[in-house]
């Protein structure tokens, strides 16, 4: 018995059966980097990291004002603060390098897919106009060769004289006997 294969789309899922699972991508880490650069370059994140820094500052002057529980001391530069904001330029820097050489592996390929294009467009540009000089040159010679009424009237004279010249010579095919005479037409 032959066995019906529904795995499309168009077949709905039985009990127990799963559809099969897509191939996760192995360049995670690459859209992970480019996700980075794109979100670094934004008004977005630079406001949000001013904000945080204010707030840092204004925490731990204010802390250090009042007695509570600091992490940083405002006495020795914003030790912390510094060290935080070190690390983040550390990894950011490494991260837009990945996100731009991701970037220029796609404009190598589309480029060269470009330079494909265009040769595939100049082939065919070339052909085309091949193509149209030779419809013209036939043309040309067709135009040379175009036929008058008057050269046309004298061949038809020609071909008629010769008619005439036929059935006056009472011609006969050995084969089937006597050739079979028309009528003869008037001259024009």
């Amino acid at each position: 018995m032959a066995r019906n294969d529904r795995s499309g789309l168009d077949a709905p899922l039985g009990r127990g059966t799963t559809r099969p699972r897509t191939p996760q991508s192995r360049d995670r880490f690459g859209r992970f980097t480019e996700w980075v650069a794109r979100a670094m370059g934004t008004p977005i994140f630079l406001a949000l990291l001013t904000l945080f820094c204010a707030l840092w500052m204004f925490y731990t002057v204010l802390a250090e004002a009042n007695g509570w529980w600091r992490f940083d001391s405002a006495a020795l530069g914003f030790t912390a603060l510094t060290l935080i904001l070190s690390l983040q330029a550390s990894y950011a820097a490494p991260l837009i390098l990945l996100a731009q050489n991701r970037q220029d592996d796609r404009d190598r390929v589309q480029i060269e897919q470009d330079r494909q294009r265009a040769e595939r467009n100049l082939a065919d540009t070339e052909y085309l106009a091949r193509e149209i000089v030779a419809l013209r040159m036939s043309l040309e010679e067709r135009n040379a060769q175009a036929v008058t009424r008057d050269v046309l009237r004298q061949e038809l004279r020609a071909l008629l004289a010769d008619l005439d010249d036929d059935q006056d010579g009472d011609a006969t095919d050995t084969r089937t006997g006597p050739i079979p005479t028309r009528p003869r037409l008037p001259r024009p």
